[in-house]
């Protein structure tokens, strides 16, 4: 399921990351990698903030959409 779909404090692993090869290598400098956990602290409208490698980012709902947990 995308990572949009994850509820507000529950911490899930990241299975896959969509689309273009420009776009999985943004997510992955921030901390998105395959394996790794990620913690969702809030959501407003879709858009996350989340705690990935001890920081948080706030990424909007598309990109959200784009991690698979």
């Amino acid at each position: 399921m995308p990572l949009s779909f994850s509820t507000t404090g529950s911490v899930v692993t990241i299975k896959d990351i969509k689309g273009k090869d420009e776009t999985r290598r943004f997510l992955e400098s921030l901390g998105f990698v395959v394996g790794g956990n990620v913690s969702v602290v809030s959501e407003i409208d879709g858009n996350l903030i989340v705690n990935v490698k001890e920081s948080r980012v706030a990424i909007s709902k598309s990109m959200a959409n784009r991690i698979m947990v």
